[in-house]
């Protein structure tokens, strides 16, 4: 089983993620000094398209109610504005008597692997969980 997340990042999405998480890191927001770096100009910061692995799994696989236990990551490849970062989550492991599953976590953009890891997720356990739109 598998499930992904498409988004094409924007300078708004660059921008408004420094302003929550405070990341200001000049590779980010400073083409001139990014220009600088062994990257040759801005990139994305790495958590916003982290993000998106969660997303995947907070409305996909396994979906609304999983609880991360825990995520690695590693960064393989820059992802600059304007390109469409892809996250795919897939089980590796389902561990029934700990409602837990492990999946494998990638995000490319194309066919290059931006970041791959592994996640431990709580999964719900089988009572309703409200769909989006639903009334609480």
């Amino acid at each position: 089983m598998s499930a992904s997340f498409a988004k094409t990042v924007t300078e708004a999405d660059i921008l408004l993620f420094s302003g929550v998480c405070g990341d200001t890191n000049p590779l980010h927001l400073n083409q001139v000094y990014a220009e600088t770096t062994r990257f040759k100009g801005r990139i994305s910061q790495g958590m916003l398209s982290a993000g998106l692995i969660s997303a995947v799994i907070g409305t996909r696989l396994p979906g609304p109610g999983s609880i991360y236990v825990s995520q690695n990551l590693r960064f393989t490849a820059p992802v600059r504005p304007g390109d469409t970062v892809t996250a795919r989550v897939t089980v590796a492991e389902l561990i029934p008597e700990r409602n837990c599953t492990i999946l494998r976590t990638r995000c490319t953009v194309g066919d290059q692997i931006v970041i791959k890891g592994e996640a431990v997720v709580l999964v719900p356990s089988n009572q309703h969980q409200p769909a989006p739109g639903d009334a609480v």
